[in-house]
C-alpha cells in the first residue's frame, strides 16, 4: 500500500522548502491536504510529483512548487476572501482554504465540480464553495475578493475578474507566450492592476483566457 503521507513529506522536503517557500502557514497546509484524493484514481501514484499533473481535457493540477511559489508571492492573511479560478477536484482551495477565512472556487467542468464540493467536505474544507460556471467570468456574487488565484496558463486576464478584485487586492497568473510563462502577481491600485514578475513556470491556457485575435481579411 502506498506510503502518501511519506510521499507528501518528501514533496515538502524536496519541491517546496528548496524552492524558498518557507511561510510556515503553506508549509503546514501542503503537509496536510492529501493531495492524492484530488487526482483522477489512475493518477493517483503520480500526485507528489514534480511536474503540473493531467486531469483531462487540456486542464492539469499545477506542479507542486508552482502552486507553493505562488501562494507565497500572494501572502494570503486569515482574514482574507479569495477567489480560486479553475480549482479542478479541489487541492488548491482545500489547500488555500487553510490559509484564508473563506475561498470560493470556480470550476466550469460540472463533473469536477460536483466532486470537488464532496472532497473538500471529506479534507475538512468548511469555509469553501464550488461555483459551477465559465472560469472567465469569476463568481461575482460573492466578491469582491481580497485576493484571485488563477489555476492554469492566462494570455489575457478577462476584465471580469479584474472588476471582481478588491483595491489594494492581489491576483496571481501564469502568463503564457506561446510555450513559455512566467507568474505575475498584479496589484489593485486606484483602478488598475500593476503586473509584477515573480517567476517562471508554465501550464496550458485555461478556456477563456486566451488573447483575443484580430479579425483579418
Amino acid at each position: 500500500m502506498t506510503d502518501f503521507a511519506n510521499r507528501r513529506h518528501l514533496m515538502v522536503d524536496t519541491q517546496i522548502r528548496p524552492s524558498d517557500v518557507t511561510r510556515f502557514p503553506i508549509i503546514a497546509a501542503m503537509l496536510e491536504v492529501p493531495r492524492e484524493i484530488f487526482v483522477p484514481d489512475a493518477q493517483r501514484e503520480a500526485a507528489y510529483a514534480d511536474a503540473n499533473l493531467d486531469l483531462g481535457n487540456g486542464r492539469v493540477l499545477l506542479e507542486p512548487r508552482t502552486f507553493a511559489k505562488m501562494l507565497d508571492a500572494l501572502d494570503i492573511a486569515e482574514d482574507e476572501l479569495v477567489l480560486d479560478i479553475g480549482c479542478g477536484y479541489g487541492y488548491s482551495t482545500a489547500v488555500v482554504a487553510r490559509l484564508a477565512q473563506a475561498v470560493v472556487a470556480v470550476e466550469e467542468d460540472e463533473t469536477m465540480a460536483e466532486e470537488a464540493t464532496g472532497l473538500l467536505a471529506e479534507a475538512g474544507a468548511d469555509n469553501a464553495i464550488v461555483h459551477a460556471g465559465p472560469l472567465a467570468d469569476g463568481a461575482p456574487e460573492h466578491g469582491p475578493y481580497d485576493v484571485i488565484i488563477v489555476e492554469g496558463g492566462v494570455e489575457e486576464v478577462p476584465a471580469a475578474l479584474i472588476d471582481q478584485l478588491k483595491e489594494g487586492g492581489r491576483i496571481a497568473c501564469i502568463f503564457m507566450d506561446e510555450t513559455l510563462g512566467a507568474v505575475r502577481v498584479g496589484y489593485k491600485l486606484d483602478g488598475p492592476v500593476s503586473w509584477r514578475f515573480e517567476f517562471n513556470a508554465t501550464a496550458p491556457v485555461l478556456p477563456g483566457f486566451e488573447k483575443r485575435r484580430a479579425f483579418a481579411l
